[in-house]
Parts: structure tokens; sequence; C-alpha cells
């Protein structure tokens, strides 16, 4: 990789400032990619990734290359390239170990060979499992709704974890607002962040409002669309943020890829993105979005007005027998269905 034209000053990129205290780097390097690469792919990226600038770096124990990550940060660390303080590392709890999850983090802080995570996340708010690329028609015999008490056990699980400091924060993803509101009545200790779907095409403006304004950080996967993303996630009706007619033009205008003005657009929301990509061009120039030629008033609001209510991981294998479709785990009607 070319040190000079691909490494973006850490010190330049925006933080974001948690309920906690911390400061969440403003863009993250996704390592969701096991349907398309090899776990000794996405750890090189990482690497190149954090030679590069990048300071956060969101895994998942699901995602099966927490151990090759592991050894790559050992190795910087080893040669002086990054402290393990100047780092942001999320991971997360996975549906078939809520029954164990402080086992669960302490299995990701061996693999990742780190002390602490600076934060963990519930996967999902569902003990619902699936094996690794699985078919969209897939179906676990037993899936179960969401169980508010049985939640609460696995959250109660995460405030251990912080208590005992393996984890400085603790956090949630693909959360609803009529879940979050039972959790945040309900919690001794309350999230500090929510990840979630956003793009230009999947807004999700009133939910990001709500976490927000309860002192919630949003971060936000897919904000390119992710193109890439496993076949059981594709349906006919999915659209193409970085297709829209809007965003190419306001790329044209800047003279970058429709995926750089995505990024952007997160930054600038408000949202912190974490987008994927193996390619140092293209992850170096996602980080570098945060810093250089941001977005007019004029544009943000006509990238605004491209929100299609698109949700591209729509979840169809964590579906419970009594589930009507994929819309019952979202609340979309405001209610937790049975």
């Amino acid at each position: 990789m070319d040190t000079i034209s691909n490494f973006v000053n850490p010190d330049l990129v925006p933080k974001v400032k948690l309920a906690s205290g911390d400061l969440i780097p403003a863009v993250g390097l996704g390592t969701f990619g096991s349907d398309n690469y090899s776990a000794d792919t996405i750890a090189e990226a990482v690497r190149q990734a954090v030679l590069g600038g990048y300071r956060h770096i969101d895994c998942a124990a699901v995602y099966g290359n927490e151990r090759e990550i592991g050894a790559v940060l050992r190795q910087l660390f080893a040669e002086g390239a990054v402290r393990r303080e100047e780092l942001w590392i999320t991971s997360k709890v996975w549906n078939d170990r809520h029954d164990d999850v402080e086992g669960a983090c302490r299995e990701s802080l061996a693999n990742l060979g780190l002390d602490y995570l600076d934060l963990y996340l519930v996967h999902w708010p569902f003990p619902n499992y699936h094996a690794p690329g699985v078919s969209v028609d897939s179906r676990d015999p037993n899936a179960k709704p969401y169980i508010h008490e049985d939640y609460m056990k696995v959250w109660r699980a995460m405030e251990g974890l912080r208590d005992a400091g393996l984890v400085r924060n603790i956090g949630t993803s693909n959360m609803t607002r009529a879940k979050m509101e039972l959790l945040l009545r309900d919690c001794r200790i309350r999230p500090v962040c929510n990840e979630m779907e956003l793009h230009p095409h999947f807004q999700q403006a009133e939910l990001k409002k709500y976490m927000e304004d309860n002192g919630i950080a949003v971060i936000g996967f897919c904000p390119i669309g992710s193109p890439n993303r496993p076949e059981r996630d594709k349906t006919p009706e999915d659209t193409v943020p970085i297709e829209d007619p809007v965003i190419v033009e306001i790329a044209r205008r800047h003279g970058v890829h429709p995926a750089i003005i995505c990024i952007k657009w997160a930054v600038q929301n408000g949202q912190i993105p974490i987008p994927f990509s193996v390619k140092p061009a293209k992850f170096i120039s996602n980080l570098r979005a945060a810093i250089e030629d941001p977005l007019s008033a004029e544009e943000m609001e006509a990238i605004r007005a491209t929100d299609r209510n698109c949700r591209f991981i729509k979840g169809q294998v964590f579906m419970w027998k009594t589930a009507r479709s994929w819309r019952d785990l979202w609340d979309e009607d405001g209610i937790i269905h049975q």
C-alpha cells in the first residue's frame, strides 16, 4: 500500500462522544464479509486499514474471523505501529450465546488478543440461530419471538461485563423503538450505542432521532447499501443507493464515486458508518470522506429526499413459527409480535 497517498491522519477523523464520555471514531471498518472473503483476507484488510489511519474496527464472533484479526492486532502492537489505547474495537455476542454472554465475551477477547473491548453489543434481540451461508428459506426450529424477560437476562450479563472491566461500553444492535423502550425502563446501565441499518434509501429518521434523544449514539451498517451482501438478503424490490440519480449527480460534481457521497452523508447526518471493503483504495477513500470536501446543506437535503424506506437486511432466517413475515421482527406497527 502506498503509505503517502493511502494514509489518513487519524487525529483528523472526527469522533463522537458517547454518553459514557468515551470518544468513538466517526468512521469504522466493518469486518462482515465471510460470505465472500476468507478470514485471512479480511484480517489483512484490517492490518492495511490500521496502517492507513483507521482506529475503529467493528468485529463480531459470528463473522468467523476474530482469531485472524487478533493475530494481526498483536503483530501491529508488537511492531509499535499502533497502541491498544488508540484503537476502538467492537465485538458482539451472537444469538446462540445469549445464555453464556460472559463466556462469549471472553472467547472474543482471547481470539482478538485483547484485555478489554471498547464496545460489546447484543447482535440481535433474539436467540434464534442460523448456520453460516444458509439460504433465505432456512429456519431455526427453536426460533422464538422477542421475550423481554429473556432479553433482560442477556442485558444483566452485559452489565456484569462492564462492571468487571471486560468491556468499556455496552450497546445493542438491530433494536426497535418498542424493544428499546422496555430496555431503557428496566436496565441499570443504559446502552451507549445501537447498531442499525442506515443508508440513503433507508434512513430510519424517526428511530435514529429516538435513539439520539435518549443518549444512544447510532452506528450505521450497510452505509452504501451493501451491494455484496449475501444472496439471502437480496429481494427483487431492493433498490441501489449508489445508482440513485441524485447521489450519482452529487458524486459527479464532487469527482468521486457515489459510495463516497453515501459515507459523507452518513457522517454529516450524525451517524457512525462502518463500511466494509478489503481493497485499500476503497476503504481509505471511505475514511478520507469524513475529513474532506463536505456536502452542502442543499446536497444533504437532496439526499434526505431520496429515502425509499428500503430495508436490505430483513432477517428472514430469524423468523419464528408464528411470525407472519419478516416485518414482525421489526415491530413496524409499534407492537412487539409474539
